[in-house]
């Protein structure tokens, strides 16, 4: 009897063990979790021939970690106030997995590019950006021209008309009506195509879309070396603050005044600075890395803007809400250009 109970007590625990690994290590597969991720100093990031980084403090890139749910983590994150759950197809946009690696890397390259040109046209150092076309990065599955445009088609025009950016090309699908019927052209393997189909509503707007990333083709050329090596980090979101690192190291001045001085935001070829995602857990990856300042892209907060937004707040709002609460002794600043990051810069001696 007791051999039997001794045995009965070791298969059961084995049979929680195994339970228990099960919980942990299953993926919940429809599911990703979102988390604060790092504050990588830019200082090993950039580098330019004969213009070192020597002052102290530094700029921060931030990122958000993102990882595919498991049934224990996707329970942890239902009580943890800086993850978030979201399914795949949200993260993804109904991409493969090397297909969305594939088109964050895009995304940092242009990044890149854009902030490199910024940062040098300000320094008025010799700078030359070369314009090379549209090309499609991906189609929206749900689009009525998937399986008719291919990521890598390079746009050629859209009913007849021809663009001097993608967001031009954005702007003229967003002037029509949902249902219009539109002729897309494309350059494939050396091939004109065109491509005729009518346009839907963008999820989660009242506006008519093709459905497809676009990226420009931009080329930028200095006369000054230059690297600038992110690491495995994707996406468009670190272009200001590498502008920022890479203006302070061509002129050789002390603009963030030896502080540490975290942010993110786009930027564009004028040096407009656009909003992203996961602001609010970028904010805690900031205080955990010893930022005090966070620079935060603005829009202005009207009703039609409010209507789309993340929690529907601004990139702004919710980034001074969150420091509020979670990180009160650090400053949040708006800006919503190169120029005007560096004039909130001079306010922070």
């Amino acid at each position: 009897m007791f051999k039997n109970n001794r045995r009965n007590k070791l298969i059961a625990l084995f049979v929680a063990i195994a339970a228990l690994a099960i919980f942990v290590n299953i993926p919940f597969l429809p599911k990703y979790i979102e988390s604060p991720g790092t504050s990588p100093n830019l200082k090993p990031v950039v580098s330019i021939k004969g213009h070192s980084d020597k002052f102290k403090g530094k700029f921060m890139f931030t990122t958000v970690s993102e990882s595919q749910a498991s049934i224990a983590s996707y329970v942890v994150a239902k009580f943890n106030p800086h993850q978030t759950i979201e399914s795949i197809s949200d993260v993804t946009g109904n991409q493969d997995q090397q297909s969305y690696i594939n088109l964050q890397n895009v995304y940092m390259e242009s990044a890149i590019n854009n902030a490199i040109y910024n940062a040098f046209h300000y320094a008025k150092k010799d700078v030359y950006l070369k314009y090379r076309g549209i090309y499609v990065l991906a189609v929206d599955s749900k689009s009525n021209f998937y399986n008719q445009i291919k990521a890598g088609d390079s746009i050629v025009s859209l009913n007849g008309h021809k663009f001097k950016s993608s967001a031009q090309f954005r702007n003229y699908v967003k002037s029509k009506k949902i249902g219009s019927k539109m002729t897309l052209t494309v350059y494939r393997n050396k091939k004109k195509i065109q491509i005729t189909r009518k346009l839907y509503k963008l999820a989660g707007t009242n506006q008519a879309g093709i459905g497809i990333i676009l990226s420009d083709d931009n080329q930028v050329s200095t006369k000054i070396p230059i690297d600038v090596n992110p690491g495995e980090v994707g996406g468009p979101s670190a272009g200001l603050m590498f502008s920022l690192q890479i203006y302070g190291q061509l002129t050789q001045q002390n603009i963030r005044h030896s502080q540490n001085i975290a942010g993110t935001g786009t930027i564009d070829e004028n040096g407009n600075v656009g909003e992203i995602g996961g602001i609010d857990k970028k904010i805690i990856a900031a205080r955990d890395a010893g930022a005090k300042y966070f620079l935060a892209p603005y829009v202005k907060p009207t009703k039609e803007v409010l209507k789309y937004e993340d929690q529907h707040m601004t990139n702004y709002q919710l980034a001074v809400k969150t420091a509020k609460k979670y990180a009160p002794n650090m400053k949040v600043i708006p800006v919503t250009s190169f120029s005007d990051a560096l004039n909130a810069l001079e306010k922070i001696k």
